[in-house]
């Protein structure tokens, strides 16, 4: 092996970084800002995204992507509406390319996977998707996530003690395509329960939103090809209950902002980290329409985002027809 690097210095890439670093191991961390990467070289510390980690040694960043080459396996941490551009960037494509973003690419409606096929053609591509809080994951605390691998077992026994650490453990699936949806789904989901919070509707009302909103996840999965299983374990329903329950979610807190009276374009311009679950709303609900698959918290979602009163949203939803669940 020549070595493991992570593109994006971002509160969860320096997280997977510092992961992977715990067992001395070199770890290569790209950073787009300069002075990320000196913070991260002289100090080791990453005070704007990451402030509570002490980063290992052994962790290198730099700000040229040629320095990338040298890494057979590569960890992509960027925003997904930028993953095209980012990757496209990259002088030799790694033998195994992991997807670390959790989104849908706007005007498209691609997939991160199909995204990286295209113009990473020559890389193996894996998504690594679960219940992940960055900080929590930094300092060493227990963490179970999906690694779904496009080639299979082989490229499992090749990745997996590359990611494994004793308190990081990853499960196999060959259902890219599941992990993909329940990343990206549970982001739009995290804003729904932020914005229950927000209006202050209680704890059975945010309950009842996750078993609903996770009804649409598997609804859409189906409509896409996604194994049920996949959507019912660590990167479909886990990160779910992960996302909608905590303002360490940027989602959820997005949503806990819009639903205490706060519009979306002043909250989306005041953010330095990027709630990728604004971004997918829209196009998420595109393609449910065209699979013809119902997504009622979605298109409420995407309502909120885009001006609506919260309340008034939340009161069309309760009114809509009984029906069997």
């Amino acid at each position: 092996m020549n070595g493991v690097g992570v593109i994006g210095a971002g509160a969860w890439g320096t997280a997977l970084a510092q992961m992977l670093a715990s067992d001395g191991r070199e770890v290569l961390l790209w950073a787009l800002e300069p002075e990320v990467v000196e913070e991260i070289n002289r100090h080791h510390r990453n005070s704007p995204y990451l402030p509570s980690a002490e980063l290992a040694p052994s962790i290198r960043a730099t700000g040229n992507m040629a320095d990338l080459a040298r890494c057979d396996t590569l960890l992509a941490v960027t925003p997904a509406q930028h993953l095209a551009r980012t990757i496209g960037d990259l002088s030799a494509p790694p033998r195994d390319l992991v997807l670390c973003s959790k989104g849908i690419e706007a005007g498209t409606g691609r997939m991160m996977n199909e995204v990286a096929a295209e113009v990473a053609g020559e890389s193996e591509i894996a998504i690594l998707s679960g219940p992940t809080f960055a900080h929590e994951v930094a300092a060493g605390m227990p963490t179970a996530v999906t690694l779904a691998c496009s080639g299979g077992e082989a490229q499992w026994e090749r990745l997996s003690p590359v990611i494994a650490r004793p308190q990081f453990r990853p499960y196999y699936s060959d259902d890219v395509i599941g992990a993909e949806i329940g990343g990206a789904v549970k982001n739009v989901l995290a804003i729904a329960c932020g914005v229950v919070d927000g209006l202050g509707l209680g704890q059975n009302a945010r309950a009842a939103l996750i078993a609903r909103g996770y009804a649409e996840m598997q609804r859409f999965g189906d409509a896409l090809g996604a194994q049920r299983e996949t959507l019912a374990g660590l990167s479909g329903l886990g990160d779910l209950v992960l996302t909608c329950s905590s303002t360490s979610s940027r989602n959820f807190s997005l949503g806990k902002s819009l639903g205490e009276g706060q519009t979306a374009r002043d909250l989306m311009a005041d953010r330095r980290t990027v709630a990728e679950g604004a971004h997918t709303a829209p196009v998420l609900r595109e393609l449910a329409a065209k699979h013809d698959a119902r997504m009622p918290i979605v298109e409420a979602v995407n309502a909120v985002l885009e001006g609506a009163d919260a309340k008034s949203v939340v009161a069309g939803l309760l009114s809509r027809p009984l029906k069997a669940e």
